[in-house]
Protein backbone atom coordinates (compact mmCIF):
# COMPACT_ATOMS: atom_id res chain seq x y z
CA UNK A 1 0.00 0.00 0.00
CA UNK A 2 1.28 3.09 -1.21
CA UNK A 3 2.07 5.88 1.99
CA UNK A 4 -0.40 8.87 2.44
CA UNK A 5 1.56 12.34 1.45
CA UNK A 6 1.45 13.36 4.99
CA UNK A 7 2.96 9.99 5.84
CA UNK A 8 5.85 10.53 3.69
CA UNK A 9 6.52 13.72 4.59
CA UNK A 10 6.64 12.28 8.17
CA UNK A 11 9.13 9.87 7.08
CA UNK A 12 11.32 12.48 4.85
CA UNK A 13 11.18 14.53 8.50
CA UNK A 14 12.16 12.27 10.50
CA UNK A 15 15.19 11.06 8.50
CA UNK A 16 16.51 14.11 8.01
CA UNK A 17 16.16 15.31 11.06
CA UNK A 18 17.86 12.31 12.06
CA UNK A 19 20.82 12.80 9.13
CA UNK A 20 21.02 16.19 10.66
CA UNK A 21 21.92 15.70 14.21
CA UNK A 22 24.51 12.88 13.36
CA UNK A 23 25.75 13.23 10.26
CA UNK A 24 29.43 14.05 11.02
CA UNK A 25 32.10 14.38 8.46
CA UNK A 26 31.39 16.43 5.82
CA UNK A 27 29.39 16.31 2.77
CA UNK A 28 31.01 12.95 1.47
CA UNK A 29 30.04 11.22 4.36
CA UNK A 30 26.34 13.07 3.79
CA UNK A 31 26.02 11.72 0.72
CA UNK A 32 26.90 8.15 1.70
CA UNK A 33 24.51 8.10 4.62
CA UNK A 34 22.11 9.61 1.88
CA UNK A 35 22.63 6.60 -0.43
CA UNK A 36 22.44 3.82 2.34
CA UNK A 37 19.13 5.86 3.35
CA UNK A 38 17.57 6.56 0.62
CA UNK A 39 18.44 3.69 -1.98
CA UNK A 40 18.93 0.77 -0.16
CA UNK A 41 16.93 0.73 2.86
CA UNK A 42 13.68 2.84 1.71
CA UNK A 43 14.26 2.38 -1.91
CA UNK A 44 12.49 5.72 -2.42
CA UNK A 45 14.71 6.08 -5.64
CA UNK A 46 17.28 4.37 -7.80
CA UNK A 47 21.59 4.24 -7.71
CA UNK A 48 21.12 6.17 -11.49
CA UNK A 49 18.34 8.16 -10.09
CA UNK A 50 20.07 9.55 -7.29
CA UNK A 51 23.85 10.22 -8.92
CA UNK A 52 21.34 12.12 -11.50
CA UNK A 53 20.90 14.29 -8.47
CA UNK A 54 23.92 14.41 -7.32
CA UNK A 55 25.22 15.30 -10.73
CA UNK A 56 22.93 17.92 -10.17
CA UNK A 57 23.99 19.37 -7.04
CA UNK A 58 27.78 20.06 -8.58
CA UNK A 59 26.11 22.05 -11.70
CA UNK A 60 24.65 24.87 -8.97
CA UNK A 61 26.30 26.76 -6.02
CA UNK A 62 25.71 25.88 -2.48
CA UNK A 63 26.38 23.40 -0.12
CA UNK A 64 26.22 19.81 -2.06
CA UNK A 65 24.98 17.49 1.01
CA UNK A 66 22.00 20.08 1.79
CA UNK A 67 21.09 20.38 -2.07
CA UNK A 68 21.05 16.77 -2.64
CA UNK A 69 18.67 16.60 0.93
CA UNK A 70 16.45 19.07 -0.86
CA UNK A 71 16.71 17.26 -4.43
CA UNK A 72 15.58 14.05 -2.61
CA UNK A 73 12.50 15.75 -0.72
CA UNK A 74 11.26 16.97 -4.09
CA UNK A 75 11.75 14.08 -5.91
CA UNK A 76 9.63 12.33 -2.81
CA UNK A 77 6.89 14.90 -2.36
CA UNK A 78 7.05 17.49 -4.72
CA UNK A 79 7.11 21.10 -3.20
CA UNK A 80 6.04 20.39 0.55
CA UNK A 81 9.19 17.72 0.38
CA UNK A 82 11.84 20.57 -0.33
CA UNK A 83 11.65 22.00 2.32
CA UNK A 84 10.83 19.58 5.03
CA UNK A 85 13.37 17.56 4.03
CA UNK A 86 15.97 21.02 3.29
CA UNK A 87 14.93 22.70 6.70
CA UNK A 88 14.92 19.20 8.67
CA UNK A 89 18.52 18.57 7.40
CA UNK A 90 19.71 22.27 8.49
CA UNK A 91 17.87 22.86 11.64
CA UNK A 92 19.97 20.54 13.99
CA UNK A 93 22.93 21.75 12.97
CA UNK A 94 22.18 25.01 12.77
CA UNK A 95 20.80 25.04 16.69
CA UNK A 96 23.74 22.94 17.86
CA UNK A 97 25.89 25.79 16.34
CA UNK A 98 23.98 28.46 17.48
CA UNK A 99 24.43 27.20 21.45
CA UNK A 100 28.14 27.13 20.93
CA UNK A 101 28.81 30.13 19.58
CA UNK A 102 26.71 31.66 22.46
CA UNK A 103 28.95 29.29 24.79
CA UNK A 104 32.08 30.72 22.83
CA UNK A 105 30.87 34.76 23.38
CA UNK A 106 30.79 34.09 26.41
CA UNK A 107 33.55 31.92 27.38
CA UNK A 108 36.37 32.94 24.57
CA UNK A 109 38.59 34.74 26.80
CA UNK A 110 39.43 32.05 29.54
CA UNK A 111 42.36 30.54 29.24
CA UNK A 112 40.92 27.29 29.14
CA UNK A 113 38.89 28.22 25.40
CA UNK A 114 41.97 29.69 23.96
CA UNK A 115 43.68 26.03 24.52
CA UNK A 116 40.99 24.19 23.54
CA UNK A 117 41.62 26.25 20.13
CA UNK A 118 45.22 26.67 20.21
CA UNK A 119 44.92 22.32 19.87
CA UNK A 120 42.14 22.59 17.38
CA UNK A 121 43.45 25.44 14.41
CA UNK A 122 46.14 23.31 13.46
CA UNK A 123 44.04 20.58 12.99
CA UNK A 124 41.67 22.59 11.04
CA UNK A 125 44.83 23.41 8.61
CA UNK A 126 45.30 19.26 8.07
CA UNK A 127 41.58 19.30 7.26
CA UNK A 128 41.29 21.89 4.56
CA UNK A 129 44.77 20.85 2.63
CA UNK A 130 43.18 17.52 2.70
CA UNK A 131 40.06 18.34 1.32
CA UNK A 132 41.82 20.11 -1.22
CA UNK A 133 44.26 17.15 -2.46
CA UNK A 134 41.46 15.45 -3.00
CA UNK A 135 39.09 17.55 -4.75
CA UNK A 136 41.96 19.08 -6.56
CA UNK A 137 42.73 15.40 -8.29
CA UNK A 138 39.22 15.41 -9.69
CA UNK A 139 39.43 19.29 -10.60
CA UNK A 140 42.20 19.71 -12.55
CA UNK A 141 41.13 17.80 -15.80
CA UNK A 142 44.16 18.69 -18.41
CA UNK A 143 46.27 21.24 -18.94
CA UNK A 144 43.57 23.93 -19.19
CA UNK A 145 42.14 23.93 -15.65
CA UNK A 146 45.44 23.45 -14.47
CA UNK A 147 46.61 26.68 -15.88
CA UNK A 148 43.54 28.57 -15.00
CA UNK A 149 43.56 27.02 -11.55
CA UNK A 150 47.50 28.21 -11.36
CA UNK A 151 46.35 31.99 -12.35
CA UNK A 152 43.20 32.20 -9.60
CA UNK A 153 46.19 31.39 -6.71
CA UNK A 154 47.90 34.62 -8.24
CA UNK A 155 44.93 36.74 -8.74
CA UNK A 156 43.63 35.63 -5.25
CA UNK A 157 47.01 36.80 -3.68
CA UNK A 158 46.60 40.07 -5.49
CA UNK A 159 43.62 40.43 -3.26
CA UNK A 160 41.18 39.99 -6.80
CA UNK A 161 37.41 39.36 -5.84
CA UNK A 162 36.85 35.75 -4.88
CA UNK A 163 33.29 35.63 -6.82
CA UNK A 164 34.81 37.42 -9.78
CA UNK A 165 37.81 35.11 -9.88
CA UNK A 166 34.85 32.10 -9.56
CA UNK A 167 32.86 33.45 -12.49
CA UNK A 168 36.05 34.38 -14.44
CA UNK A 169 37.58 31.07 -14.51
CA UNK A 170 34.04 29.50 -15.44
CA UNK A 171 33.89 31.44 -18.32
CA UNK A 172 37.01 30.87 -19.37
CA UNK A 173 36.96 26.89 -19.87
CA UNK A 174 33.85 27.24 -21.21
CA UNK A 175 34.66 29.39 -24.37
CA UNK A 176 38.00 27.42 -24.88
CA UNK A 177 36.20 24.36 -24.77
CA UNK A 178 34.17 24.68 -26.95
CA UNK A 179 35.67 27.36 -29.19
CA UNK A 180 39.02 26.25 -29.26
CA UNK A 181 39.53 28.63 -32.48
CA UNK A 182 38.12 31.72 -30.90
CA UNK A 183 40.26 35.02 -31.04
CA UNK A 184 42.34 34.82 -27.73
CA UNK A 185 42.19 38.63 -27.39
CA UNK A 186 38.32 37.74 -26.70
CA UNK A 187 39.36 35.13 -24.25
CA UNK A 188 41.73 37.46 -22.36
CA UNK A 189 39.46 39.98 -22.50
CA UNK A 190 36.47 37.78 -20.64
CA UNK A 191 39.08 36.42 -18.40
CA UNK A 192 40.85 40.05 -17.22
CA UNK A 193 37.55 42.18 -17.41
CA UNK A 194 36.39 40.87 -14.00
CA UNK A 195 38.87 41.66 -12.00
CA UNK A 196 39.23 45.15 -11.80
CA UNK A 197 36.00 45.34 -11.08
CA UNK A 198 35.54 47.05 -7.40
CA UNK A 199 33.50 45.25 -4.73
CA UNK A 200 32.16 47.48 -1.89
CA UNK A 201 31.26 46.41 1.49
CA UNK A 202 29.48 48.34 4.48
CA UNK A 203 31.71 49.40 7.24
CA UNK A 204 29.56 48.01 9.98
CA UNK A 205 27.90 44.32 10.39
CA UNK A 206 24.42 45.75 10.23
CA UNK A 207 21.70 42.79 10.22
CA UNK A 208 21.30 43.59 6.33
CA UNK A 209 24.46 43.81 5.66
CA UNK A 210 25.29 40.43 7.02
CA UNK A 211 22.02 39.21 5.33
CA UNK A 212 23.27 40.10 2.25
CA UNK A 213 26.64 38.81 2.62
CA UNK A 214 25.16 35.47 3.08
CA UNK A 215 22.40 35.38 0.45
CA UNK A 216 25.46 36.27 -2.19
CA UNK A 217 27.91 33.53 -0.53
CA UNK A 218 25.04 31.09 -0.88
CA UNK A 219 24.01 32.08 -4.03
CA UNK A 220 27.20 32.10 -5.93
CA UNK A 221 29.68 29.38 -3.76
CA UNK A 222 30.58 26.61 -5.74
CA UNK A 223 32.65 23.24 -4.37
CA UNK A 224 33.08 22.49 -0.97
CA UNK A 225 32.13 24.02 2.61
CA UNK A 226 35.91 24.71 2.85
CA UNK A 227 35.73 27.38 -0.31
CA UNK A 228 33.43 28.89 1.92
CA UNK A 229 36.72 29.94 3.83
CA UNK A 230 37.84 32.19 0.54
CA UNK A 231 34.90 34.53 0.68
CA UNK A 232 35.32 34.92 4.46
CA UNK A 233 39.10 35.60 4.80
CA UNK A 234 38.63 37.99 1.52
CA UNK A 235 35.55 40.01 2.33
CA UNK A 236 35.11 39.43 6.58
CA UNK A 237 38.89 39.85 7.04
CA UNK A 238 40.63 41.63 5.15
CA UNK A 239 38.76 43.36 3.19
CA UNK A 240 35.88 44.65 6.07
CA UNK A 241 37.60 43.97 8.78
CA UNK A 242 34.38 41.93 10.69
CA UNK A 243 36.09 39.11 12.07
CA UNK A 244 39.42 38.57 13.05
CA UNK A 245 41.72 35.23 11.35
CA UNK A 246 41.07 33.72 15.01
CA UNK A 247 37.59 34.27 15.24
CA UNK A 248 37.47 32.62 11.32
CA UNK A 249 39.47 29.78 12.35
CA UNK A 250 36.91 29.32 15.71
CA UNK A 251 34.26 29.58 13.56
CA UNK A 252 35.57 27.13 10.80
CA UNK A 253 36.69 24.80 14.22
CA UNK A 254 33.08 24.97 15.48
CA UNK A 255 31.61 24.03 11.50
CA UNK A 256 33.72 21.15 11.48
CA UNK A 257 32.78 19.72 14.73
CA UNK A 258 29.48 20.01 14.41
CA UNK A 259 27.04 17.35 12.48
CA UNK A 260 25.10 18.42 9.20
CA UNK A 261 26.31 20.94 6.95
CA UNK A 262 29.63 22.58 7.12
CA UNK A 263 28.09 25.81 6.00
CA UNK A 264 25.82 26.68 9.21
CA UNK A 265 29.51 28.22 9.93
CA UNK A 266 27.20 31.20 9.05
CA UNK A 267 24.89 30.88 12.14
CA UNK A 268 28.30 30.88 14.26
CA UNK A 269 29.71 33.69 12.57
CA UNK A 270 26.29 35.75 12.29
CA UNK A 271 25.90 35.70 15.63
CA UNK A 272 29.40 36.98 16.65
CA UNK A 273 28.91 40.00 14.20
CA UNK A 274 24.82 40.44 15.07
CA UNK A 275 23.88 38.44 17.88
CA UNK A 276 20.59 36.36 17.82
CA UNK A 277 19.37 38.11 14.97
CA UNK A 278 22.30 37.54 13.10
CA UNK A 279 22.93 34.12 13.77
CA UNK A 280 19.50 33.34 11.92
CA UNK A 281 19.28 35.89 8.79
CA UNK A 282 22.86 34.80 8.25
CA UNK A 283 21.93 30.83 8.29
CA UNK A 284 18.29 32.39 6.09
CA UNK A 285 20.97 33.99 3.51
CA UNK A 286 23.26 30.91 3.15
CA UNK A 287 20.91 28.27 2.41
CA UNK A 288 17.91 30.28 0.96
CA UNK A 289 19.49 30.36 -2.76
CA UNK A 290 19.82 26.72 -2.33
CA UNK A 291 15.97 26.14 -2.40
CA UNK A 292 15.24 28.41 -5.15
CA UNK A 293 17.88 26.71 -7.61
CA UNK A 294 17.14 23.16 -6.84
CA UNK A 295 13.25 23.58 -7.85
CA UNK A 296 14.54 25.90 -10.53
CA UNK A 297 17.28 22.86 -11.78
CA UNK A 298 15.09 19.72 -10.80
CA UNK A 299 13.00 19.61 -13.96
CA UNK A 300 16.01 20.46 -15.93
CA UNK A 301 18.21 17.57 -15.30
CA UNK A 302 18.25 15.31 -17.90
CA UNK A 303 19.06 18.28 -20.36
CA UNK A 304 21.86 19.98 -18.23
CA UNK A 305 23.84 16.91 -17.72
CA UNK A 306 24.22 16.61 -21.24
CA UNK A 307 25.32 20.20 -22.21
CA UNK A 308 28.81 20.62 -22.85
CA UNK A 309 28.38 24.30 -22.42
CA UNK A 310 27.13 23.98 -18.57
CA UNK A 311 29.73 20.78 -17.82
CA UNK A 312 32.65 23.31 -18.66
CA UNK A 313 31.41 26.55 -17.18
CA UNK A 314 31.25 24.27 -14.10
CA UNK A 315 35.08 22.68 -14.80
CA UNK A 316 36.33 26.36 -14.38
CA UNK A 317 34.55 27.48 -11.42
CA UNK A 318 35.66 24.24 -9.71
CA UNK A 319 39.32 24.34 -10.07
CA UNK A 320 39.02 28.23 -9.46
CA UNK A 321 37.58 27.08 -6.16
CA UNK A 322 40.44 25.14 -5.69
CA UNK A 323 42.73 27.95 -6.48
CA UNK A 324 40.74 29.92 -3.59
CA UNK A 325 41.07 27.01 -0.71
CA UNK A 326 44.98 26.42 -1.64
CA UNK A 327 45.36 30.69 -0.49
CA UNK A 328 42.89 30.23 2.22
CA UNK A 329 44.70 26.84 3.49
CA UNK A 330 47.84 28.83 3.53
CA UNK A 331 47.01 32.00 5.43
CA UNK A 332 45.16 29.68 7.90
CA UNK A 333 48.55 27.62 8.57
CA UNK A 334 50.52 31.26 8.56
CA UNK A 335 47.94 32.03 11.53
CA UNK A 336 47.42 28.25 13.34
CA UNK A 337 50.68 26.36 13.52
CA UNK A 338 53.04 28.74 15.46
CA UNK A 339 55.51 26.23 17.12
CA UNK A 340 56.88 22.73 17.57
CA UNK A 341 53.46 21.34 19.15
CA UNK A 342 51.12 23.11 16.38
CA UNK A 343 53.62 21.80 13.81
CA UNK A 344 53.57 18.45 15.30
CA UNK A 345 49.44 18.35 15.30
CA UNK A 346 49.17 19.73 12.07
CA UNK A 347 51.84 16.63 10.49
CA UNK A 348 50.39 14.25 12.39
CA UNK A 349 46.09 14.88 11.82
CA UNK A 350 47.67 15.37 7.52
CA UNK A 351 49.60 11.70 8.29
CA UNK A 352 46.35 10.22 9.44
CA UNK A 353 43.81 12.15 7.08
CA UNK A 354 45.96 10.92 4.23
CA UNK A 355 46.19 7.29 5.74
CA UNK A 356 42.90 6.34 7.64
CA UNK A 357 39.28 7.03 6.82
CA UNK A 358 38.71 8.29 10.10
CA UNK A 359 35.86 11.06 10.73
CA UNK A 360 37.43 14.64 10.70
CA UNK A 361 35.55 15.22 14.29
CA UNK A 362 37.17 12.85 15.86
CA UNK A 363 40.48 14.77 14.93
CA UNK A 364 39.28 17.87 16.06
CA UNK A 365 38.52 16.28 19.26
CA UNK A 366 41.56 15.25 19.78
CA UNK A 367 43.12 18.33 19.18
CA UNK A 368 40.85 19.86 21.53
CA UNK A 369 42.27 17.64 24.22
CA UNK A 370 45.90 18.07 23.11
CA UNK A 371 45.58 21.70 24.19
CA UNK A 372 43.53 21.51 26.97
CA UNK A 373 45.93 18.61 27.99
CA UNK A 374 48.74 21.07 27.57
CA UNK A 375 47.16 23.90 29.67
CA UNK A 376 46.54 21.77 32.62
CA UNK A 377 50.36 20.42 32.68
Amino acid sequence: MQPTPSQSLWELAQLFLRLGTLAFGGPAAHIAMMEDEVVTRRQWLTRDQLLDLIGATNLIPGPNSTELAIHIGFARCGWRGLIVAGVCFIVPAMLIVWLLAVIYMRYHTLPQVDWLFYGIKPVIVAIVVQALWRFGQSAVKGWLTGLVGGLVIVLSLLDTSALLLLLGAGLVVMLVGNWRGMNLNVLWAAAVLPVNLPVAGPAEPSGLAVFGFFLKVGAVLYGSGYVLLAFLQKDLVERWQWLTSDQLLDAVAIGQLTPGPVFTTATFIGYVLAGHSGALIATLGIFLPSFILVAAVNPWIPYLRRSPWTSRFLDGVVVASMGLMAVVAGKLALTAVVDGVTVALAILSGLVLFRFRVNSAWLILGGAAVGLGLHLL
